[in-house]
């Protein structure tokens, strides 16, 4: 078994996932419900949604979708949170620096007794940790 992380999306799914490509690297598949066999069970409104997405390399396995339930109000949650580990500083450092563009930044990058550690909310909402030794 393998533990990974799932994030939804209002409606923004695609550009979130292509911009943490674009950080991260990897390999992105992404599945709209207009292009599934389950376009029939969705109104025609919903069909640009994703219905799922994947974004995985070696080290990286995110996968995602648009809220597919319209009869339920999205919530965006602050239980989510990918943490990024293991990398030296200036890889980590690179990471938080692109994934900053719009973001609120919580912790800035710097040393502590634990590590090289920061935090942020990129501009979709989602939390992010860093550590580095």
């Amino acid at each position: 078994m393998k533990q990974s992380i799932f994030l939804f999306f209002d409606g923004n799914c695609k550009q979130a996932m292509e911009f943490y490509q674009s950080c991260l690297s990897g390999k992105l598949e992404i599945s709209k419900v207009g292009d599934t066999h389950l376009r029939q069970a969705f109104p025609e409104s919903m069909h640009a949604r994703v219905i799922q997405s994947k974004l995985s390399s070696v080290n990286l396995d995110i996968s995602a979708c648009d809220w597919m339930r319209p009869e339920e109000e999205f919530v965006r949650g602050n239980m989510n949170c990918l943490y990024i580990s293991g990398g030296s500083r200036e890889e980590t450092k690179v990471i938080f620096d692109k994934l900053s563009v719009n973001a609120s930044i919580t912790d800035p990058l710097k040393a502590l007794p634990f590590g090289y550690y920061g935090a942020l909310n990129d501009q979709f909402g989602v939390r992010w940790m860093f550590h580095a030794d």
